[in-house]
């Protein structure tokens, strides 16, 4: 048997991470993303001691009490972990982390990405020079809107809201955001604190999540209506965060200009309504994908792995 610590890397991951899982650990690498019961049996097979895992394997309690016992650590190289049951982990000694830190910028990059997409015209734009673009425009032709100088409410002032509000100061925004307590003076990054979500949705412009699944739909179609007439949504944070059905609405209405999006409800198999609509900026679920941030995404599981295994604390636990 291999002195080395036995692992399983449950999904795909890039060459650099397969490269040092293999070279570091006794480890099994996936050919194509595992589901649960693909994970319990090969770690079960393997006596595997960690899982490197992935939003597909869908960890429930039940789940989670089916796999060996020898396995003591379940690394998510991913900020959200809502797809398995952290709780059932804990209650069968199993230590559970995350990168929260580690895709930031990129996914701060990309929400600003959509904020300028969308407030631009971007997907309009795109398909008019896809389609040969032949007929002039005129100056009160497709007009979108400037971003520079808009209000910016950011809902979820953690670390990437506040890297989007130190983006959002180079563009000379005002940004306000809403969050469960204000955050100090030094991390607040000059945007004005606002208590209530309902009261933050009329005064800004923009809207941009920033907060983690799971706590049900905050953009109802109630929501939708408190924002301003003409403003633009974004959201890089979870598409259970949003009723679509609102969303479209809002959308075909006029009621909302546009809409930047990373995050659907279901996915792959997003609401085709959203792409037949020209006011709606839509990319597939990839805030974190660079191959500097994927990478360090990989090492930090696999950091969080060699630390348990070799009796210190995770760097970086749920």
């Amino acid at each position: 048997m291999s002195a080395k610590p036995r692992i399983l890397v449950a999904r795909r991951v890039p060459p650099a991470v397969a490269a040092r899982a293999q070279s570091e650990f006794d480890a099994v690498l996936a050919d194509v993303d595992m589901d649960a019961d693909t994970v319990i049996g090969t770690a079960t097979d393997h006596q595997s001691q960690a899982i490197f895992s992935g939003p597909k394997v869908r960890l429930t309690a039940a789940n989670t009490s089916n796999l060996p016992r020898s396995v003591s650590i379940i690394a998510n190289p991913s900020a959200g972990f809502d797809h398995m049951d952290v709780e059932a982990a804990r209650k069968h000694g199993i230590i559970v982390t995350n990168t929260p830190s580690v895709l930031t910028d990129c996914t701060a990059d990309l929400a600003f990405l959509l904020i300028l997409a969308a407030c631009r015209r971007l997907s309009e734009y795109g398909t008019i020079m896809r389609e040969g673009w032949r007929k002039p425009f005129g100056m009160p032709d497709s007009l979108g809107l400037r971003a520079n100088g808009r209000t910016l409410g950011i809902v979820g002032m953690g670390r990437i809201g506040q890297a989007v509000a130190r983006r959002a100061r180079g563009f000379d925004m005002r940004v306000l955001y809403h969050d469960r307590a204000p955050l100090p003076a030094d991390r607040a990054q000059g945007a004005e604190y606002v208590a209530r979500f309902e009261d933050l949705l009329p005064r800004c412009e923009i809207i941009s999540l920033h907060l983690p699944g799971g706590d049900g739909t905050l953009m109802t179609r109630e929501a939708f209506a408190l924002m301003r007439r003409g403003s633009v949504f974004v959201n890089t944070a979870r598409g259970s965060l949003v009723d679509e059905d609102a969303l479209i609405e809002a959308l075909q209405s006029g009621h909302l200009f546009a809409a930047g999006l990373d995050v659907y409800r279901r996915e792959p198999d997003f609401d085709l309504r959203l792409s037949a609509l020209p006011n709606v900026f839509l990319t597939p679920h990839v805030a974190s994908a660079t191959v500097e941030t994927r990478d360090a995404m990989g090492f930090l599981a696999l950091d969080n792995i060699a630390a348990v295994l070799t009796g210190k604390p995770p760097i970086t636990p749920v």
